[in-house]
């Protein structure tokens, strides 16, 4: 494994090792549009996978705009949120495309990618081409 050297935001240097990416196939094992997330305060398209005996969680979301309140102390304004609000709706257009589906529910069970880092997913996509 190969070392990098990182500058954080102080110029200091962090080491970090590069980890090998892992693929693994599975599928969307639960799915849900609506709150969740962070003290269920996030509204967006929230999904589980299951690959093997590994399962994991991630959320296409933002804050709801009905239960977090913009005060001038957050790192955000309402016209990004907004946009925030649009892009988790066209990344639901897009995934509910490549899954050949109409509806949220219909995800469950479509056969998925998905690329670690180590522990973490660093991203998922349909497998488009077995549907």
């Amino acid at each position: 494994m190969g070392k990098a050297t990182n500058q954080g935001s102080k110029g200091r240097n962090y080491k970090t090792k590069f980890r090998n990416m892992e693929k693994k196939l599975g599928n969307i094992s639960n799915v849900k549009f609506g709150l969740g997330g962070y003290n269920d305060a996030m509204l967006g398209l929230h999904l589980s996978f299951l690959a093997g005996s590994t399962v994991v969680s991630t959320s296409k979301a933002a804050w709801d705009c009905n239960l977090i309140e913009w005060t001038t102390h957050y790192n955000w304004t309402e016209e990004e949120r907004s946009d925030l609000y649009d892009g988790i709706m066209r990344f639901l257009s897009y995934t509910l495309k490549d899954a050949k589906v109409s509806s949220v529910d219909d995800l469950k069970g479509v056969p998925v990618e998905l690329t670690f880092d180590g522990m973490e997913l660093k991203s998922w996509r349909v497998l488009t081409e077995v549907l």
